[in-house]
């Protein structure tokens, strides 16, 4: 199966100078963050390969929002300097292999290794430079793009075109439709070409006799001799036609339906589907060796989602797919060992996870996998209850500051402490799990986490009092000196419960209930110690 090894970029977008990102042969998962340039990575290499960006053609659509704002701005800043800096480049080079890519094959690239692929440079045109010259002579509020060329090349060093490449990809972004007199550019891109030389012809022929036949008809005659009165245009006509200026001229006029329903009028998620699903198609695989699917998610309801994702998994085999995305059941249901994570430049890969970690997500899609993926810091627990009273111990604390607006989040786990602490050792990300002994603190916490005793980053927190086994009577334990005002708090009478098992036991039976009251009471309370040697170690 061909496919695209690697793919350099510099300054575009999202990117600040030189970014590479070597890519599995099959599935690629990009997550990160907004604004940390998944789309950029996706529109890159469509362009690189296809040419067109934003539906069009890269040579009508160069500006100076292409490039990165820090770039632009440090040459801006450096035109009323001592040292003004060279106007600054676009560079997107991908890297192919597995196919018969033989004149595309060069050292024509930044790397300067022989391989096959293309390279994409927008950058200044030399022959410009006296205008240029003058023009910095006066205040430059913007790159000057119309100084600029675009070079398009193979590794060869040979000037190339989009019908040149044999390497296509195709670009499906649910969150946007781009329209062409009326009809999805996207979709009509792809059942162009799924269509044989003969088909293209058989259409283009059928276009040019409903042309004929319309401008036969008797109303239309009648309507373009009185246009031509009105016109006055000289001895010349001018009447109304359709368009056949060029041989495709059909792909412009014609609009696709689903259902006798036209396409840009369907719902965005069938949208979505039925690109996917072209897409994917096995005709599609002569033309079209990389699927870029940009948040799949969107606009999709649970079960379009599930199908599209179905389409995913079973026709993987057949081309390289790079996906971006928020969703969880995404990332798990792909598997997250396909997962490519994002952060300020960086690439972090999960491949090396352990195979039993990546079927325990793929089985349990709806995990929230990625929040621990992408947050700063992490605090775990085993449930709601513990969740909000950790939550209230760090607002006590930190004046009122949810941990969130710090940058830590808790999440509510379960028992997948071992599941997302192997995420965090990967990650190399700072997470604090806050657990029960369940009464053999020796085997339940010193045993079962052994492996991450030594990490510097991942810390382990429970009650060694094995007495204590659960929240409810280490909290207990922890306002024994106050126990009326507890009881008040959690909406209980205390010469009820007058004790500590009684109250803890209460507890037990009501989790979520004293929990959330104690969240939203003003009175402030005692915390078992190990959660606040938890909250104090995550903030170090």
């Amino acid at each position: 199966m061909s496919n695209i090894s690697k793919v350099n970029i510099e300054n575009f977008k999202l990117f600040d100078g030189r970014f590479s990102l070597v890519l599995n042969p099959e599935l690629n998962i990009i997550v990160g963050n907004n604004e940390t340039g998944k789309s950029t990575i996706l529109e890159a290499i469509n362009l690189a390969l296809s040419g067109i960006i934003n539906g069009k053609f890269i040579k009508g659509e160069l500006s100076q929002y292409l490039f990165n704002n820090q770039v632009e701005k440090r040459y801006i800043d450096s035109l009323s300097s001592s040292n003004p800096i060279s106007p600054p480049s676009i560079l997107i080079e991908v890297f192919l292999e597995s196919g018969d890519y033989a004149y595309l094959e060069g050292t024509n690239n930044s790397e300067r290794k022989n391989s096959a692929g293309v390279s994409l440079k927008i950058e200044f045109d030399n022959e410009y430079q006296g205008e240029y010259q003058e023009l910095i002579k006066h205040e430059v509020l913007t790159i000057p793009i119309e100084y600029y060329k675009i070079t398009w090349q193979s590794f060869a060093r040979q000037t190339i075109t989009s019908k040149s490449i044999p390497f296509k990809s195709i670009l499906i972004d649910s969150s946007s439709s781009r329209y062409n007199n009326g009809s999805d550019i996207y979709i009509s891109r792809i059942i162009k070409s799924d269509l044989g030389e003969k088909e293209k012809v058989d259409i283009s022929q059928a276009y040019r006799k409903l042309k004929e036949s319309f401008m036969t008809d008797k109303a239309v005659l009648k309507i373009n001799e009185r246009i031509t009165e009105s016109a006055q245009i000289s001895e010349k006509s001018v009447e109304i036609s359709v368009d056949l200026a060029t041989k495709d001229a059909w792909e412009n006029g014609l609009t696709t339906y689903v259902n006798e329903v036209p396409f840009i009028h369907i719902g965005k998620g069938e949208q979505c589907l039925v690109k996917t699903n072209l897409a994917l198609a096995k005709n599609s695989s002569k033309n079209a060796g990389c699927i870029l699917i940009e948040e799949p998610e969107n606009h999709l309801s649970h079960s379009k989602l599930n199908q599209t994702i179905k389409s995913l998994v079973n026709n993987v085999n057949d081309k390289q797919i790079i996906i971006t995305t928020h969703s969880s059941y995404v990332a798990n249901k792909l598997g997250i060992d396909n997962l490519i994570l994002l952060n300020e430049q960086q690439v972090t890969r999960f491949s090396d996870l352990d195979s039993s970690t990546e079927d325990y997500f793929k089985k349990l899609p709806g995990f929230d996998t990625l929040r621990l993926i992408l947050s700063n810091k992490a605090i775990l627990v085993e449930g709601p209850s513990d969740e909000l009273i950790v939550q209230k111990a760090y607002m006590d604390i930190y004046n009122g500051v949810l941990p969130i607006e710090n940058g830590i989040d808790v999440i509510s786990t379960g028992l997948s402490f071992k599941r997302l602490l192997e995420l965090a050792k990967k990650l190399n990300k700072k997470v604090a799990v806050i657990t029960d002994n369940d009464t053999n603190y020796q085997l339940y916490i010193v045993k079962k986490y052994e492996d991450y005793w030594n990490c510097n980053h991942i810390g382990i927190f429970a009650d060694k009092r094995e007495g204590l086994n659960t929240l409810e009577p280490q909290f207990a334990d922890a306002n024994r000196d106050n126990f009326p005002t507890l009881c008040d708090v959690i909406g209980i009478d205390f010469s009820r419960y007058n004790g500590m098992i009684p109250i803890s036991n209460y507890m037990k039976h009501h989790k979520t209930d004293w929990a959330l009251k104690v969240f939203e009471s003003k009175v402030k309370l005692q915390y078992p110690e190990y959660i606040l040697n938890a909250i104090d170690w995550i903030n170090e």
